[in-house]
């Protein structure tokens, strides 16, 4: 069994091997070791953190087209469509 660190819950744990480019590799070895816990435990978090991160992005992507979709105003649809471009294209 495996700790998930954010959820606070107890999951079977499943082994998957990952390769990291060596640059990447050394970053999650550093990180490890300034906070005295194992790499896998950093890829853990990490993992965790980024799956969070794409949520929160879909998640505010459907609340912006949601307020657009609903929008009469003029300037506040094209405000809204400037944010769901860089959302979507980048700057």
């Amino acid at each position: 069994m495996v700790y998930n660190y954010f959820m606070a819950t107890t999951e079977k744990a499943i082994r998957q091997s990952i390769t990291l480019p060596s640059p990447l590799a050394k970053r999650v070895k550093t990180l490890a070791k300034s906070r005295k816990v194992s790499s896998n435990r950093i890829l853990v978090e990490l993992v965790e953190t980024g799956l969070r991160s794409k949520e929160e992005e879909k998640r505010r992507f459907f609340e912006l087209a949601g307020r657009l979709s609903a929008s009469t105003d003029a300037k506040e649809q094209q405000e809204l469509k400037e944010q769901l471009a860089r959302m979507t294209f980048g700057e």
